[in-house]
């Protein structure tokens, strides 16, 4: 028998009617800006302006002569920020738009037809806009991004100090677990400073080390070559350089969270319930952003499982906040944050159901959140092996940080805090069905095995 296809009701914005009236479009490139508005707001509709700042003055400008209110512009690199400052500030909407939604554009491509594509289609309210936070998250979220260029810059001469080490012979990674703890500095400051007597050196490590003195002092007896030295002295310089660096962008992204939470209603923020958690690692962001981020949703999201400091600074810088008045709902939420399969439908079948291959930075940290999660003892970790035991690892990563994703957002939109107890009944009900599944089992196999008597 046929499949029998399910009806569903159109859109209601299928009929193409003009809704913005007064758009305009802007095709950016380095050299160049292309602004074409409609035609009966200007004789000459479509203009070539310079990318210098009093050409950006001079289309703000001019927009507000044509009666323009609201442009959009494809979001290509860094050369349209700013133009989108010059633009906000003029009191214009700016929706800065995928691409990929005007990339299909027949005929003879220019920076003319690609501006007169993108005014008819926001004209029409064919154009979604990209997510943008205020100006000084903005700001936070470019610091925060710095910030772990730095990480990685001074990882990279951490990786440089090993190998000059490796050269001489010099075993420290065999007896100490981490060179940049406590035990790995002083000895590394020492040998740097011109100590070259292992049994000396081997006294610097901590009494907590599980290594035997014995083993420290053969794992020092190398040789101490110059040239290796040298290049040893520079990579550690430059990366307490890096460390101070981070240092003080990290004063810099404090000093921005105040302005920000300044204008918010800090009336309980005194009544934070702390989430106990301690950070692990040297990169640790050093001042309390689970304060910052409690002024900032009037909810405690750092008590949620998988969920670290340098996650929560990436979230607060990337999301701001205002984005559950602009995503409206935790679906809109997900999908946006790439945690949902792309379902293709042809002809009745589903063609394929896979996650889109883009990135996404909230995603990357729900992700990443999951990962950690894989040997957790509560409801979020049982749920992480259970998609792994199904689907794998990488779906289990994508299951699991859709459903943080979504308590995440549930959390600041109704302002209630995570609570464990919530899933008790869930665990509950499912052991019980594993174990009517294994007692339905166990008399099938019964049975199997009196008909074979």
């Amino acid at each position: 028998m046929a499949k029998v296809r399910k009806n569903f009701e159109t859109s209601k914005r299928t009929g193409l009617k003009i809704v913005n009236f007064h758009a305009a479009g802007i095709d950016i490139s380095p050299k160049e800006m292309q602004v074409c508005v409609p035609v009966e707001s200007a004789e000459e509709n479509n203009r070539t302006f310079g990318v210098y700042t009093k050409d950006l003055k001079s289309i703000a400008s001019w927009l507000k002569e044509c009666e323009v209110t609201t442009v959009a512009m494809e979001s290509t690199g860094v050369y349209w920020i700013p133009l989108f400052g010059v633009l906000k500030d003029a009191g214009l909407e700016v929706l800065l738009v995928d691409p990929k939604q005007v990339k299909n554009y027949s005929g003879k491509k220019t920076d003319e037809t690609d501006a007169e594509w993108l005014m008819m289609l926001h004209s029409y309210g064919l154009m979604k806009s990209c997510y943008q936070p205020d100006n000084i998250i903005r700001q936070i979220r470019n610091l925060k991004r710095h910030r772990e260029n730095l990480i990685r810059s001074g990882s990279r001469e951490v990786l440089h100090l090993q190998k000059e080490m490796e050269q001489m012979n010099l075993k420290l990674d065999n007896v100490f677990s981490d060179i940049l703890g406590k035990s790995g500095q002083a000895i590394i400051t020492a040998i740097l400073n011109g100590e070259r007597d292992p049994e000396q050196l081997a006294t610097l490590a901590d009494y907590r080390c599980k290594k035997s003195h014995e083993e420290i002092v053969a794992s020092l007896q190398g040789n101490y070559d110059e040239g290796h030295l040298f290049v040893m002295q520079q990579s550690q310089n430059l990366y307490l350089y890096y460390q101070q660096q981070i240092v003080e962008c990290e004063k810099k992204i404090e000093e921005l969270l105040k302005q920000c939470t300044a204008t918010i209603d800090n009336s309980k923020a005194d009544e934070l319930c702390r989430s106990g958690k301690q950070g692990r690692y040297h990169n640790d962001v050093t001042f309390d952003i689970e304060q910052y981020a409690y002024q900032l949703w009037s909810v405690n999201v750092m008590r949620l499982p998988g969920l670290n400091k340098n996650a929560l600074l990436s979230l607060t810088s990337e999301l701001g906040g205002d984005f559950v008045e602009k995503f409206g709902d935790a679906r809109r939420f997900t999908s946006w944050a790439n945690l949902v399969p792309n379902n293709k439908i042809s002809g009745g079948k589903l063609l394929s159901s896979r996650v889109p291959n883009r990135k996404n930075p909230v995603g990357q940290i729900f992700r990443q959140c999951a990962n950690s999660l894989w040997r957790s003892q509560g409801p979020m970790g049982d749920y992480f092996r259970t998609m792994r035991a199904r689907k794998g690892h990488l779906a289990a990563m994508v299951a699991t940080g859709h459903k943080l994703a979504t308590i995440f957002f549930t959390m600041v939109e109704r302002k209630q805090e995570y609570d464990e107890k919530i899933y008790a009944g869930h665990h509950k009900l499912a052991v019980t069905r594993q174990y009517e599944r294994t007692q339905a089992k166990l008399l099938r196999l019964q049975q199997e095995l009196a008909d074979v008597a």
